[in-house]
């Protein structure tokens, strides 16, 4: 006979299953559009500078919406400087940016492992390591041991929830880890791959939250968890730190639909998937935009330089300088166009207003500035020519 574990009784949402037939189309369109966005990204051509910088900017973002949310308050910008190395904290707060480096170091581990190809998988010495790492240098609370599954009972969150029993922490975590790793496509449905390592990510978020194995950081330990799932499915490194951003910026909803799944009858988790793949595909959508946009710009720089070709007189780069260091969709009054940029300025030192005169009048013949009452902007609307025609919306 064997006997129940008093988990069973106390949190019965904790099936281990996964029951596909609750989502619904939306969901089911969203993981598409994911997959979609996230190949994308992955083979869009971007200069080493701004791949950096993008690498760069949803780091800090990903990292700030893992510690923010749960009480960082360190801003997006701090965290930044900290990534760069260049914040130095008081020693009363020096731990904020303790916590920032753990995640920093997780994350660029993670990283590299995918990138050489020896991702080891999830592991239940790997949660507790995150958690460890977590929780080093961090202000000390009672009854908790980084790393180590409490031996105590705990409550957390809008409706004071309750972890799963201590006693049965260490055999759920085991199981959750086990159950995750064999929750793979079929064969013969490799489609399924993306989205179903996308579901498994956001399950193992939802499990650690039920669980609460540790005394503390059960929701960064999750959204590393989360990350790591990502970027072993293919999410590009910028796409895998989205949805603890999306956490953090809507932590109220967050909150509401985690606890709906422990509370509302059936215990259903449909919501919270919904939840977080509407805000995984609404950030991919802004980083496609930071894509094109980049990549217009580097259209628009081959279209002036190729309006130059073989013309490298003094007075042709100047031209030339001076429409590339125009501020994109900006209109200039005609007495700051000779301020646009250091170069620029130096270039037009001790010249008249006829040397501008003559340049705004070729850069207006070439089509590559356009005159305005109020001054002058860069055309850079010519790119569009280049872009693919598509349907105009219908009107509403």
């Amino acid at each position: 006979m064997t006997t129940k574990r008093k988990y069973e009784e106390t949190h019965p949402w904790l099936t281990f299953l996964l029951d596909l037939g609750p989502l619904g189309r939306r969901t089911w369109l969203l993981l598409g559009e994911a997959e979609s966005k996230c190949s994308h990204l992955a083979g869009a051509p971007l200069t080493p500078a701004v791949a950096q910088e993008m690498h760069a900017i949803y780091l800090s973002k990903g990292i700030h919406g893992t510690t923010s949310i749960e009480g960082n308050t360190l801003t997006e910008a701090e965290v930044r400087q900290r990534i760069d190395g260049d914040l130095d904290l008081p020693r009363s707060r020096e731990y904020l940016g303790t916590e920032i480096d753990a995640v920093l170091d997780i994350c660029n581990e993670l990283a590299e492992e995918v990138r050489d190809n020896r991702a080891p998988g999830l592991s239940v010495e790997r949660i507790h390591d995150f958690n460890r790492r977590l929780l080093e240098g961090q202000p000390a609370k009672e009854d908790v041991v980084p790393g180590q599954t409490r031996t105590h009972s705990v409550t957390v969150g809008i409706s004071s929830y309750r972890g799963a029993p201590a006693e049965d922490c260490d055999y759920l975590l085991e199981r959750m880890v086990v159950w995750l790793n064999e929750l793979q496509a079929p064969a013969d449905s490799p489609e399924l791959r993306f989205p179903l390592a996308v579901l498994k990510a956001v399950l193992a978020h939802l499990y650690i939250a039920w669980i609460h194995p540790f005394g503390d950081g059960n929701g960064r330990t999750a959204r590393l968890i989360e990350f790591q799932l990502m970027i072993e499915a293919g999410a590009p490194t910028p796409a895998a730190h989205l949805l603890s951003n999306h956490y953090n910026r809507t932590r109220e909803a967050y909150l509401v639909e985690l606890d709906k799944t422990s509370r509302a009858r059936g215990y259903p988790i449909e919501g919270f998937i919904l939840y977080a793949l509407q805000g995984l595909v609404d950030e991919l959508r802004d980083q496609i935009k930071v894509v094109h946009e980049h990549q217009k710009d580097v259209m628009w720089q081959k279209i002036v330089h190729d309006s130059y070709r073989d013309e490298d007189t003094p007075a042709k780069r100047r031209q030339r300088h001076l429409i590339l260091d125009m501020p994109n969709g900006q209109t200039v009054p005609r007495a700051k166009l000779k301020e646009v940029s250091a170069r620029v300025a130096g270039e037009y030192a001790g010249s008249g207003t006829k040397t501008l005169t003559r340049d705004l009048n070729e850069l207006v013949d070439r089509k590559l500035i356009v005159r305005r009452r109020e001054g002058y902007v860069a055309n850079r609307k010519v790119v569009d020519a280049f872009l693919p025609l598509t349907m105009s919306e219908p009107d509403s």
